[in-house]
């Protein structure tokens, strides 16, 4: 029951990005990336993880270059299908570091991998499909930033996500973990 009221919520909320055009994606993202960076908890942070944007998520790449241009230490993920988890790698250069993975996500390449733990964190920037104003978060449905952000109980949890994306209840299970915050063009929810 639980598992299909998910996919139902994943479906529509999916559905509602993609009637975002690219220049509204663009411009709702550079009012994301204001609010964010405005945030004391970004100011206070030196390892920031940030998420590779894919297809109508929040755009990431100007927000993680400039992270970069600031001293930040930014960390990405690597989806570790096997063990089903992520891996964690500081960037130190977007334009030469990272390759397209199999699912089509850009991935630091082999000889850039420079792993972190997640105990290192200070912020994680989190994506997501739909959030509530209890600042639950539905994700994809694999469970990574789930495991990932139990590991890492010191971090500060961001996510960014469209206001199209906040809905009236999130449908959440046991191990889901909520954000401490959740940033939209419009507002910051806290």
């Amino acid at each position: 029951m639980l598992a299909e009221k998910k996919k139902e919520q994943r479906q529509r909320a999916m559905e509602y990005r993609q009637r975002l055009t690219d220049r509204e994606l663009l411009k709702k993202s550079m009012e994301i990336k204001k609010k964010l960076f405005e945030l004391e908890e970004f100011k206070a942070a030196e390892n920031i993880m940030f998420f590779v944007s894919f297809k109508n998520e929040v755009r990431t790449e100007f927000m993680i270059k400039e992270a970069l241009k600031l001293d930040k230490n930014v960390i990405l993920p690597i989806t570790d299908r096997e063990e089903n988890r992520l891996l964690l790698s500081q960037l130190k250069d977007y334009d030469q570091e990272l390759e397209e993975s199999t699912y089509g996500v850009l991935e630091p390449k082999e000889e850039y991998v420079r792993l972190m733990e997640p105990n290192e964190l200070d912020l994680v920037v989190s994506p997501g499909l739909a959030f509530d104003r209890e600042l639950n978060r539905l994700g994809y449905g694999g469970g990574y930033y789930d495991r990932l952000l139990s590991q890492a109980p010191q971090a500060d949890k961001v996510a960014v996500a469209f206001q199209i994306q906040i809905v009236e209840q999130v449908v959440t299970g046991e191990y889901d973990i909520p954000m401490d915050k959740v940033v939209t063009e419009q507002e910051v929810i806290s």
